[in-house]
Formats: C-alpha cells, sequence, structure tokens
C-alpha cells in the first residue's frame, strides 16, 4: 500500500479546509493510504511515498514551521528522491509560499512534482473545495502509476 502524507499549516482554517477536501479526494482510492497532519518530525518524512504540503502565504513567505521541517530534513540527509511532491494553500493577495515549496522539493530534495501548486484566494469556495478532492484524485492516480 502506498503512503500520502497531507501536512498542512492554518492559521485561519482556509488551507485546512483544502487539505481536508484533498484527503476525501485521495480516500476514494483505497490502495492509497493517506495521513493528515499538522506537525510531523522531518525524520519521519522517508516513510511516504507522496507528500503534500499545505501552506498559506503570510507575509510574502512560506510558514516557519516548514522552513524549519525542509532545514532539518536537509541536515538528517532524508532521501525524498522521486517521492511525489505538491503544495497548496490559501492567500490574501501574494500566494507565493506553495511555489516557493515546490521549488524546495524539485530543486533540494528531487522530488517528483507533477501538479502546479493549487491556489485559492481568501477562503475556499465549493468550487475551490471540488478542485482540491480532484487534486487529491490526481495525485493517488499519479502515485498509483508510479509502480
Amino acid at each position: 500500500m502506498k503512503k500520502l502524507l497531507i501536512l498542512y499549516y492554518s492559521r485561519s482554517g482556509n488551507t485546512e479546509r483544502m487539505a481536508q477536501a484533498i484527503a476525501a479526494g485521495v480516500q476514494s482510492y483505497p490502495e492509497v493510504e493517506v495521513d493528515l497532519n499538522y506537525h510531523i518530525d522531518a525524520s519521519e518524512l522517508k516513510n511516504y511515498d507522496a507528500i503534500l504540503i499545505g501552506a498559506p502565504t503570510y507575509h510574502h513567505d512560506i510558514p516557519l514551521d516548514f522552513k524549519v521541517l525542509f532545514e532539518e530534513a536537509a541536515s538528517l540527509r532524508i532521501n525524498l528522491k522521486g517521492k511525489i511532491g505538491s503544495a497548496f494553500g490559501s492567500f490574501g493577495w501574494s500566494g507565493e509560499a506553495p511555489k516557493l515549496i515546490l521549488e524546495i522539493m524539485k530543486n533540494k530534495f528531487e522530488m517528483e512534482v507533477p501538479e502546479a501548486p493549487l491556489l485559492a484566494k481568501y477562503t475556499p469556495d465549493q468550487n475551490v473545495l471540488n478542485s482540491c478532492k480532484e487534486f487529491g484524485k490526481r495525485i493517488s492516480e499519479n502515485l498509483k502509476n508510479q509502480g
């Protein structure tokens, strides 16, 4: 069974709603086990076949928790090469946090990044939540087909 991690930070609850909708999409694939978490130790990242990170954008940047997580993973030499990675998040005016996370996943950790980041301006409406479910399904399909 493939394991997928949805790790998110959400101060307002917007990115959390997105994470829950993505998890619902993933759960339509019984061969993919999904863990929805607010925090994880860097050493645990290696236990997953896919990692999706939900990061809202605050002050044109990613949340400090994710900066620390990536730095710890790098210092522990956690091998994420070839694992599927993607990002999502809500924002008020700029929205670059998920894009920055994808750059780190792709360039620092050599992860496969099959999807552009999924973004929601302010509170995700039903259309965005439906897009989140489809996002989860597409990532699961990629994971299932990975081998």
